[in-house]
């Protein structure tokens, strides 16, 4: 555990990428398999398991130390992360190391455990680690008991050090791990295995947003006859594998979902072994493309009935052909791999193609872009010679969505950030006008502003605050902002009757009053634009 901790300071105290490669590979050269293989789970976001509920854990941090909740919860709030506050306030932080069982005996045996005992026995428990744990032992430890271990490593960084480490290609690598797999002492058996015939699916090559297409940009592209121009679906990114060893359907998360989608396997089991395909899933009923709502309805179910099938139908609009006949094409130009899998869908029909579009200038582009079909959210332009890459690579594949919907809210609630922005009143509530004459929550929003902004907002925040029920302020309604989202359905479950995708700050509008924010009306002209037509 302690080789653990020391990589946990490492990246931790740097924003150096090379100084993190090092610090990773230096770990993985040495470290148990086994411990490495829970490593590697923590770094990518797995295992995200909370074993307590935060709120306990401050109560009984408050009971061990003698100190009242409510300072508990302003330290806390103050600094902004729990584990490091209770590393910051156990007394015994100079303690010799060596406190913490193995990480694999921790995170399979003595956390799982925690969750059949009594509250009792978990205080007891917990007690127990309190009064010998060193700072950084009690950091990492109750990152693990929170479900939080996060330190900022990239996907791709974690995927180089450990094929530096291990003496393998970053693809081989990257492969393996796109697949479902448990931490367990083979896990570099896992990595090092040939490709067989397992249905693991190959790393997705991502796309670059274009924030704007103004005239540098345009030159920077080239010309539009370059790029293959298709839309941009607002579904979940998929690959079909079908190997001699059955057919597998994974999300771009690294997730199966094939026990969720029984149509699509149904279908695709047809295709010949060693055929992968990449591209996005849909539910189209009636020959229309239904809301993301509609296809969250069939995500993570293990039992998909009778019922379910007929009311909210799959399909897969095919983008890529990655694999065929056993052949790996991801080194072949994205117009010879469309070309393959436009004849394999003549051979087999029910493979549905991604339309593509040809628009004949930058014009009719950003038309194409600013009014896409139900269903699509803009635009992909991907170049006709790059091959199928690993994550994001400036310059091949490009995204271009279309300008978020908007309204102009009130703020009425603040709470502080967590990590670097503990200090910052970031967590914002807005709201609109129901009408009336009286303000009705909306959403949350937590990006948009620059820092000197949120210094900004906070300093008045403070200075206005009319009350506090717990770590939220409530405000005056004085500060309207255009909130930003990507899609918005009705919901029984806020009070404004919808909830939205991805809200966020567009902008301060420091040029409109309270009373001029937008009504709940707003939202009801967005919500029918986007209903299925």
């Amino acid at each position: 555990m302690q080789r653990l901790i020391a990589l946990y300071q490492a990246l931790d105290q740097t924003q150096s990428q090379n100084a993190k490669l090092q610090a990773l590979r230096k770990y993985f050269e040495a470290a148990d398999p086994h411990e490495a293989a829970w490593t590697v789970e923590l770094l990518r976001g797995g295992h995200a398991r909370r074993f307590i509920s935060p709120r306990k854990l401050r109560q009984w941090l408050a009971e061990y130390l003698n100190l009242p909740f409510e300072v508990v919860e302003d330290c806390y709030h103050y600094v902004g992360d729990l584990s490091e506050t209770v590393a910051l306030l156990l007394p015994n932080r100079l303690n010799p190391p060596n406190h913490l069982p193995s990480l694999p005996y921790l995170a399979e045996i003595e956390l799982p455990r925690l969750a059949s005992l009594s509250e009792s026995e978990q205080q007891a428990w917990l007690y127990e680690y309190w009064g010998k744990l060193n700072y950084w032992e009690a950091f990492l430890f109750h990152k693990l008991l929170l479900g939080a271990m996060r330190v900022g490593v990239a996907e791709g960084l974690l995927t180089r050090a450990l094929a530096e480490a291990l003496g393998l290609s970053e693809a081989q690598v990257a492969q393996r791990l796109a697949g479902e797999w448990k931490p367990s002492p083979y896990f570099y058996q896992h990595l090092r295995r040939g490709e067989g015939n397992s249905l693991e699916p190959y790393p997705f090559f991502l796309a670059y947003p274009i924030e704007d297409l103004g005239e540098a940009f345009r030159e920077k592209l080239n010309d539009l006859s370059d790029y293959q121009i298709e839309w941009k679906w607002d579904g979940v990114r998929v690959q079909v594998v079908r190997r001699e060893g059955g057919i597998a359907l994974w999300s771009r998360g690294g997730v199966c979902i094939t026990e969720s989608f029984p149509d699509i396997i149904q279908r695709y089991a047809a295709l010949p072994p060693g055929t992968v395909i990449d591209g996005e899933l849909l539910i189209v009923k009636e020959g229309v493309i239904q809301p993301f709502s509609a296809l969250q309805r069939r995500l993570l179910r293990k039992k998909v009935s009778s019922n379910i099938l007929r009311e909210l139908p799959a399909t897969l609009f095919a983008y890529d052909l990655l694999e065929w006949n056993g052949k790996d094409l991801r080194s072949h130009p994205l117009s010879e791999r469309r070309a393959l899998l436009e004849g394999l869908s003549l051979s087999y029909p029910f493979v549905e193609l991604s339309p593509t579009v040809e628009p004949l200038d930058w014009a009719a582009l950003e038309e194409l872009r600013a009014h896409p079909p139900f269903g699509a959210e803009g635009l992909m332009l991907k170049k006709k010679d790059s091959p199928y890459l690993i994550g994001r690579r400036r310059g091949f594949w490009w995204k271009y969505k279309r300008s978020p919907f908007s309204v102009d809210a009130v703020l009425i609630y603040a709470q502080r950030g967590h990590g670097r922005r503990s200090g910052w009143y970031t967590d914002l509530t807005f709201a609109l006008w129901d009408g009336r004459g009286r303000l009705v929550t909306f959403a949350k929003a937590y990006s948009g502003l620059t820092d000197q902004e949120m210094q900004e907002l906070t300093r008045w925040i403070r200075a206005h605050a009319v009350e506090k029920v717990g770590p939220v302020v409530k405000v005056p309604p004085v500060w309207v902002f255009e909130i930003g989202f990507e899609g918005i359905q009705v919901s029984t479950r806020h009070k404004c009757g919808y909830a939205v995708r991805f809200p966020r700050v567009l902008r301060w509008r420091r040029d409109k009053k309270a009373e001029e924010a937008d009504c709940l009306s707003a939202l009801e002209r967005i919500a029918a634009l986007q209903a299925p037509l």
